[in-house]
This record gives C-alpha cells, sequence and structure tokens, in this order.
C-alpha cells in the first residue's frame, strides 16, 4: 500500500488499459510532463497493444503486466490511470483504492446511475486518496476563459443557452468509433452517455447546475448502440433556461457550426473550439482566440499532481462527473416517461456544488505558468 503522505514527485504511475484514449488523449500529455509523472507499470489484455504502448511512449516492456492485478501488488505504484471500457470503471476503482493507491479513471463514473452513485460513495470511503474522474472540459482553456468572461459580467444575466452538436458516427479505422465496446455498449444512452458527459460537463461550467430536464429521443444510426438523437429542454439553477441538442447519425451530414450559444441581457456570447466571442449591442464583437496546448488533458493531470503532492483541490471529482452523467440519464429517463424529470441535489457531505474554474496551484492568473496563448480584437460585427 502507498503512503499517501509520502509521495515524492514525480508521481510513480501504474496504467491499466493502454488503448485509444491513452495514445490519443492521455500520454500526449503525460509525455510533456516527465517531472511530475513517471510511467512504472502497464497492463493490457493485449499484448499487441501493450507492445504498441511501449513503442510509443518509450517506456520498457519490462514494465509490462498481463494482469492488473500483480500491477496492484507492486509498491512502487503511487497512482493508477485506469483506461478501460465504462462498464469496468467502478469494479477497476474499487480494486485500485483497496490496493491503497490513487486515482486516475476515465469517465463516465459508472455504467447507469446506481453505479454513478455507488463510485461516488466509494470515494468518500477513501478519503486519504485521490481520485480524479478524467473530464477534460472543466481544464479546457478556452472554457476556462469563456467561464471567467462569464463571472466578470461580460454579458450581464445568463436567460437562454442554445447548443446544437450535430456528426456522423460511423467506424473508422484507428478512431474512437472504431472500438467494438462501443457498438454494443453495455450501458444507458450510447454515444450519449460516453461523449456526452463532456457536453453538460461544459453546460455546468459555463451555466451553472442543472435543476430540470425534459428529453426526447430518436434513433438513426445502426452502426452504435442507444439512440442517436438526444434533445434536451434545461432549467438551470440560476434561472437560465436552455436547449442542448446532440445527434450522432449514420448518414453524413452538411458541415455543422457546432457552437453553443449564451444569451445575457447586455451582450451574447458564442463558444467554439479555441474562439469565445462577446456581441455587444453596439454591433461590436469581441473575439478571444486561445491557443491551447492541446484539449484540457496538461491542465487535467496538472491538476491530479497537484492534488496529489500538494493537496490541491480537485475540479475533476467524482461527484462532479456523476452530476454530469445525472444530467444525460434524467433526459433519457424522462424521454421514456414523456414528462420533465427533476435532478435533486446530493446530501451532503457527496454534493457536487457548481463546478469550480481551475486554476493552477498558487496562481492567480488563469494561465499561470501554462503554455496558453490568448489574443484578443475588437471588430464591427459583420
Amino acid at each position: 500500500m502507498t503512503d499517501a503522505g509520502t509521495i515524492q514527485q514525480p508521481i510513480r504511475l501504474g496504467i491499466i488499459g493502454t488503448g485509444l484514449a491513452v495514445e490519443k488523449l492521455h500520454w500526449p500529455a503525460l509525455k510533456r510532463m516527465p517531472e511530475r509523472y513517471r510511467v512504472v507499470a502497464f497492463s493490457n489484455r493485449s499484448r499487441p497493444n501493450a507492445e504498441k504502448f511501449a513503442g510509443y511512449s518509450g517506456t520498457p516492456m519490462d514494465a509490462f503486466v498481463a494482469d492488473y492485478h500483480d500491477l496492484l501488488r507492486r509498491d512502487d505504484v503511487d497512482a493508477v490511470l485506469i483506461s478501460l471500457p465504462i462498464p469496468l470503471n467502478l469494479p477497476v476503482t474499487r480494486e485500485v483504492l483497496e490496493a491503497g493507491k490513487h486515482v486516475v479513471c476515465e469517465k463516465p463514473p459508472g455504467a447507469d446511475a446506481a453505479e454513478g452513485r455507488a463510485f461516488v460513495e466509494l470515494v468518500a470511503a477513501h478519503p486519504d486518496r485521490t481520485v480524479l474522474v478524467a473530464e477534460n472540459a472543466f481544464y479546457r482553456d478556452d472554457l476556462r476563459l469563456a467561464r471567467s468572461l462569464l463571472d466578470e459580467g461580460a454579458i450581464g444575466r445568463l436567460h437562454l443557452v442554445s447548443w446544437r452538436t450535430v456528426s456522423q458516427l460511423v467506424p473508422r479505422e484507428d478512431q474512437f468509433s472504431s472500438t467494438p465496446w462501443r457498438h454494443d455498449p453495455g450501458y444507458e444512452g450510447g454515444p450519449h452517455l460516453d461523449g456526452g458527459v463532456h457536453h453538460t460537463a461544459q453546460l455546468r461550467l459555463l451555466c451553472g447546475d442543472v435543476e430540470r430536464v425534459s428529453g426526447e429521443t430518436q434513433d438513426a444510426n445502426t452502426t452504435h448502440g442507444g439512440p442517436s438523437d438526444l434533445t434536451l429542454n434545461l432549467r438551470f439553477v440560476g434561472g437560465a433556461v436552455g436547449n442542448y441538442t446532440a445527434a450522432y447519425p449514420e448518414l453524413a451530414v452538411p458541415k455543422e457550426p457546432n457552437e453553443m450559444r449564451l444569451y445575457g441581457t447586455e451582450a451574447v456570447m458564442t463558444v467554439s473550439w479555441g474562439t469565445v466571442c462577446v456581441y455587444r449591442p453596439d454591433g461590436t464583437v469581441e473575439t478571444h482566440r486561445v491557443e491551447q496546448s492541446d484539449t484540457g488533458y496538461y491542465n487535467e493531470f496538472l491538476n491530479f499532481a497537484e492534488a496529489v503532492a500538494e493537496g490541491a483541490p480537485l475540479v475533476g471529482t467524482a461527484a462532479q462527473s456523476f452530476r454530469n452523467m445525472e444530467i444525460v440519464l434524467s433526459g433519457l429517463a424522462s424521454a421514456r416517461a414523456g414528462q420533465a424529470t427533476a435532478i435533486d441535489p446530493w446530501p451532503e457531505p457527496l454534493s457536487a456544488a457548481a463546478v469550480p474554474l481551475w486554476r493552477p496551484a498558487g496562481e492567480a492568473d488563469l494561465y499561470g505558468g501554462l503554455p496558453t496563448t490568448v489574443t484578443r480584437e475588437t471588430a464591427k460585427a459583420e
């Protein structure tokens, strides 16, 4: 068992599951943080995938173990990254915590509401361990900029949110859509529980928590399980209302803007990848362009490392991740019942309060110490 009070940098990391998420999302961030992390062990049920990870990461195959239980028994593993199919998140996290390790686990924290709640309760039962459920939307530099502008009153009182995101979803080689467990998922909601939780995380980060949801579903995709289309009418705790629609059809679709629009009493904000615009009544638009190192994974691993080593507060907690998941599940339940569903507050001490705005530990500036560049220009709107 690892002593939580004696962790020294770099964190000695074990990885369970070395598939696409590690290759495309986690390793690109980890390799830029050698002073924070060192991979000392990894496990994957497919040896070819393990060899592929060893090849691109430079981690020797001597660190490979076929059975992840052997990894958990190692004294030189401080923390474990769990990157497995959704139904395995809860049981494997339980084993890792019982082995005395800190945890970074891919989202969501369960295959259904009962598992998500059990995950939160499991983490609460291990207060001496740091557990982050990976939600990069909380850490994206462009979204953190948008949130800071909203906090400063850039658009006045938020009263309406509109977001439609549509993209074709068919199996493509070397893409997440090719993963077999996504074609016949052992969890409710299909792509909406897998990818849609990123969207609900963004909604909560920018607009606050949701107190009521009314959902409708449709399906137009034979290649992936779960409904392809989900539309939600939302009422936020702060009083704003909004609509969110996500669709993953099998048919190719025309190019979509896929931007979020936030309507305030003093201005309107649009948020898209890397760009935040504020449209003012005088006909000007203030455009912020964010050159970010990735889509939040570097910041996410930095927050975890600072939490383990220095006790910094986590943003991507299990309770926050479950709340993202709960909005999707409540929308699906509403669609089945044909009526709006209230989302009750969590009881203390497990409550997921409003998502805090993350900053690097000890930094007053939003981008202090980060490889991020922000430019701003004001011009007449076209």
